[in-house]
C-alpha cells in the first residue's frame, strides 16, 4: 500500500473543546459540543472532510451502488399517473415524468356526475380538458432541495393554496393559484407549517406558524386577495402542545386541535363562516386523549368521539354537538384491540384499529333514521397484509377507497361498493422486470424479551435463500407509531442478493396497542432497546442469521435505537446504519429552546425538573456512554438543515465513537448539506441515496462478496 493510499485511510479528528454541563449534582464533560454552531466555518470544514472521508472509504462500493440504483430505476415505472380520486366536478390525480425529479399535480373534469368509477387514464395518451394544477419540478428549479407541504384545492374547485420548503428546515411559504386563469396571486405567506385549509366559504384558507421551538403554536385565518392581514385564532400558549387545523369531510366544521403526547383539546367552528368563533369540543383534561368526528345521524349532527378516558385501549362514542358531555358508547374498550380513528360518511362509519400488531378497517353502515347495521371487517388472505383507508374526500360517495399490501404484495389501491360489498381492485403498484411474488416468502415471528413479552417480528426473503444468510434488522419504536409491513421495490435489491429483510415491532411503538407504547417510554424506555437485541438473538439462535451477518438500520428515534444497541450489545451486529440519529438526547431534552425539548417531556420525562429521570436517560444515551470497546462498522447520516434532529448529534457521536474505538471497526458520517430531516429531495436523489446505504449494509453483511477495498483496513488507520 502506498503512502498516499495510507493517508487517505487517516480519519478526520475532531478537536476536544471541554464544556461543562451540570445538572442534579451530576457533572458531565462534553469535549464536542463546540460542533453545534453550524455558522463556524470550522464545523463546516470539519463535516465536510467527513463527507470526503466517507467518499475515500466506501469508493469502492460505487459499481455495487451503481448496480442498485439502475435495478430501482429498472423496476419503476418512470412515467406514470396515479389512481384518480373525484372531488366535486374534478378527478384528481399526480403525474410522474421519466427524468423528472417530482410529480406534476393534475385533473380533468368528471363527464357523468353519476359515474364514480374512476376514468382509466394512459400516461401516454392526452386526456381530455387535463388541467395542470402544480408542477413541483417548476417550483423547484434553482433549488438545491424541494418540498411540496400543501396542496389544496378550494371547495369549488378555482383556487389552489399550497406551500413549499426550499431549504429543509420544515418552514413553508404559502402561495395561491387561480385555476380559472392559471395566474398566481401576488398574496404570500412566509415561515408557516406545512398546512393549509380551505374554509366553505371558498376564499378564506386557515394556516398554522411555528414559534422558536419549531412548535405550530399559532392559527391564523386569511381572507385571500382581501387585502386585509392574517387574523390571529388560536394561540397554544402551553409549550408541551403542538396545533393542528383541518375541516371535516362534511364540510360543515372547522377543527382545532390542539393536543400533547398525552393530553387533547379540540375546537370547531361554522366552516362557512369566515368570522366564526371556536367553540371547545371537551375541555382538556391531563391525561386524556380524544379526537373528533362530524357525522350526521338519524338527521342530527353528531360528534363522534374517541377518547381513552377509562379505556387505554380507547372508545368510541356518539354525543350532539350542541353538548358533547352526553356521550353514548358505541365501541366499547377492548384490551386486545387498539381503536385508532373513526371516519364518518353519508351513510357509514369507517373504523381502524389494530389487532394481532396489525392495521385493520371496518365498515360500519347506519340508516336515515339512526341506527347502526352490522360491522364488516375488510379482510385479506395474507398473514401479513395491512389495510387502511386510501383518499376519500367526499361526503357522499357510493365507494370507499381503501389501500392494501405486505411485505410481498405491491400497494394496492381497491374502490369498495358501499351498497353491495363488492371490492375492485384499481390498481396495483407496478414492478418492471418480471416480479414474481412467489418467489419470496413472508412470514409472522415471534422473539421473547428478557421479561418473558412475546415481541412480533416480520420477515421476508427470497424462497430459495439458504440460512444463515446475511440478514438487515429494523426497528423504531418510539411515539406509537407503528412500522407496518409494506412493499418496497428498492429493497428488491437486497432480497435478490440474498439478504433477509426483518422487521422488530419493539416496544414504544403502537402495534400491539396503547400499553406496547406505554412500555416502551418514560422509565420504561429501556425496553425499547433490548426488545431489539432479543430479536437479533433470536435471529441468531434461530439459524437465520450470524453476528458477522446481521445489520441494523434506524432513523430518528430509530437513530436512538441504534446507538443504544450499538452500546448495549455490539458483538451482535456486523453493521450498524443510523439515518439522522436521536443519539444525544439528554443534552437536547435538557434544552427547552430546542425542537426536540417541552413537546417531548411527555414522551421521555422532564430530566431538568426530575433527577430520576435525569439518570435513567444519562444510562441509556448513547453518546455519553461510548466505551472504548470494539464496535460494529458504524455509518452515521444526516442533514444539515434538519430542525428535528440537530446534525450535532450524529456528528459529536461520530467523535466520541472514533475516539474510543481504537482498534474496531471503521465508524462514518455522511452529511447532506441541502436536506432536512427526510433527507434529499427528489426521486432519482433519494434513490442514490437508498442504493449508498443499501451498498454499505451488504458489504457489511457480506464482506466476503462486498467487503474489499479500503474498508478491508478495518481500524481505518495506517498499518505497518
Amino acid at each position: 500500500m502506498t503512502e498516499a493510499s495510507l493517508e487517505a485511510l487517516v480519519p478526520p479528528v475532531a478537536k476536544r473543546v471541554d464544556t461543562r454541563r451540570e445538572h442534579h449534582g451530576d457533572v458531565f464533560i462534553d469535549p464536542y459540543e463546540w460542533l453545534r454552531d453550524k455558522a463556524d466555518p470550522e464545523v463546516i470544514g470539519y463535516l465536510e472532510a467527513e463527507n470526503d472521508y466517507v467518499d475515500r472509504m466506501t469508493a469502492h462500493l460505487e459499481p455495487l451502488r451503481q448496480q442498485i440504483f439502475d435495478e430501482i430505476k429498472s423496476r419503476t415505472k418512470e412515467t406514470d399517473l396515479s389512481v384518480p380520486t373525484r372531488q366535486g366536478d374534478w378527478w384528481y390525480y399526480a403525474r410522474t415524468f421519466e427524468g423528472k425529479q417530482y410529480r406534476v399535480q393534475c385533473r380533468c373534469p368528471v363527464t357523468d356526475p353519476d359515474d364514480w368509477d374512476p376514468p382509466i387514464l394512459d400516461e401516454d395518451t392526452e386526456i381530455p380538458g387535463e388541467q395542470v394544477l402544480l408542477d413541483s419540478n417548476a417550483e423547484a428549479e434553482g433549488h438545491e432541495f424541494f418540498a411540496l407541504g400543501a396542496a389544496m384545492v378550494s371547495l369549488d374547485g378555482n383556487l389552489l393554496a399550497y406551500s413549499v420548503d426550499t431549504v429543509g428546515d420544515e418552514r413553508y411559504t404559502l402561495r395561491f393559484k387561480d385555476l380559472r386563469t392559471g395566474q398566481p396571486y401576488p398574496d404570500e405567506i412566509a415561515d408557516i407549517a406545512a398546512g393549509a385549509t380551505w374554509a366553505a366559504d371558498h376564499r378564506t384558507v386557515y394556516y398554522l406558524t411555528l414559534d422558536a421551538a419549531h412548535r405550530p403554536d399559532k392559527v391564523w385565518r386569511y381572507r385571500l386577495g382581501s387585502g386585509e392581514p392574517p387574523e390571529l385564532v388560536y394561540h397554544e400558549a402551553d409549550e408541551r402542545f403542538w396545533l393542528g387545523v383541518g375541516l371535516t369531510r362534511s364540510e360543515k366544521y372547522v377543527f382545532i386541535a390542539s393536543g400533547s403526547s398525552i393530553t387533547t383539546e379540540m375546537r370547531y367552528a361554522d366552516a362557512a363562516d369566515p368570522d366564526a368563533t371556536f367553540t371547545v369540543v371537551l375541555p382538556r383534561r391531563e391525561g386524556i386523549e380524544y379526537s373528533a368526528e362530524h357525522a350526521v345521524i338519524g338527521g342530527q349532527d353528531r360528534f363522534l368521539i374517541l377518547h381513552n378516558d377509562g379505556a387505554v385501549n380507547f372508545t368510541l362514542t356518539e354525543a350532539p354537538v350542541s353538548d358533547p358531555t352526553r356521550q353514548r358508547t358505541l365501541i366499547p374498550h377492548r384490551d386486545d384491540v387498539r381503536l385508532d380513528a373513526v371516519d364518518a360518511f353519508a351513510g357509514q362509519l369507517v373504523v381502524s384499529y389494530r389487532r394481532a400488531a396489525l392495521p385493520r378497517v371496518q365498515l360500519w353502515p347506519f340508516g336515515s333514521d339512526g341506527t347502526y347495521g352490522k360491522p364488516e371487517e375488510i379482510s385479506f388472505d395474507s398473514e401479513l397484509m395491512s389495510c387502511g383507508l386510501g383518499g376519500n374526500p367526499n361526503w357522499d360517495s357510493p365507494k370507499l377507497r381503501i389501500r392494501a399490501g405486505s411485505l410481498v404484495t405491491p400497494a394496492q389501491i381497491y374502490d369498495v361498493d358501499l351498497a353491495t360489498g363488492e371490492r375492485t381492485l384499481l390498481r396495483e403498484q407496478p414492478v418492471l422486470g418480471g416480479y414474481r411474488p412467489a418467489d419470496y416468502i413472508e412470514r409472522r415471528d415471534w422473539a421473547q424479551a428478557d421479561d418473558g413479552t412475546e415481541i412480533p417480528v416480520s420477515i421476508v426473503h427470497r424462497a430459495d435463500v439458504e440460512f444463515p444468510a446475511p440478514t438487515m434488522l429494523y426497528g423504531y419504536g418510539a411515539y406509537e407509531l407503528c412500522t407496518d409491513p409494506s412493499f418496497s421495490i428498492a429493497r428488491l435489491s437486497l432480497l435478490d442478493r440474498g439478504m433477509v429483510f426483518v422487521i422488530a415491532h419493539v416496544r414504544g411503538g403502537g402495534e400491539m396497542g396503547r400499553l406496547w407504547y406505554e412500555h416502551g417510554k418514560l422509565l420504561a424506555k429501556k425496553n425499547t432497546f433490548t426488545d431489539f437485541v432479543a430479536v437479533a438473538r433470536h435471529l441468531v439462535d434461530s439459524g437465520l442469521t450470524r453476528p458477522h451477518q446481521l445489520v441494523a438500520l434506524g432513523g430518528s428515534a430509530g437513530g436512538l435505537l441504534m446507538g443504544a444497541v450499538a452500546n448495549l450489545a455490539p458483538d451482535l451486529f456486523a453493521g450498524i446504519l443510523a439515518q439522522v440519529p436521536f443519539v444525544d438526547p439528554l443534552t437536547t431534552i435538557l434544552d427547552p429552546s430546542l425542537p426536540l425539548t417541552v413537546t417531548e417531556w411527555d414522551e421521555w420525562g422532564n430530566p431538568l425538573s426530575d433527577s430520576d429521570v435525569y439518570s435513567y436517560m444519562k444510562s441509556y444515551s448513547p453518546y455519553e456512554n461510548v466505551e472504548a470497546k470494539r464496535y460494529p462498522a458504524i455509518l452515521a447520516m444526516t442533514s444539515l438543515n434538519d430542525t428535528r434532529v440537530y446534525y450535532v448529534e450524529p456528528a459529536k457521536w461520530v467523535a466520541a465513537l472514533r475516539h474510543a474505538n481504537t482498534d474496531g471497526n471503521p465508524v462514518l458520517l455522511k452529511t447532506q448539506m441541502n436536506a432536512g430531516h427526510g433527507g434529499v429531495s427528489g426521486r432519482y436523489k433519494a434513490w442514490q441515496e437508498t442504493a449508498f446505504q443499501y451498498a454499505w449494509l451488504l458489504a457489511a453483511a457480506d464482506r466476503d462478496r462486498y467487503g474489499g477495498g479500503q474498508e478491508d483496513n478495518l481500524d481505518g488507520r495506517p498499518q505497518g
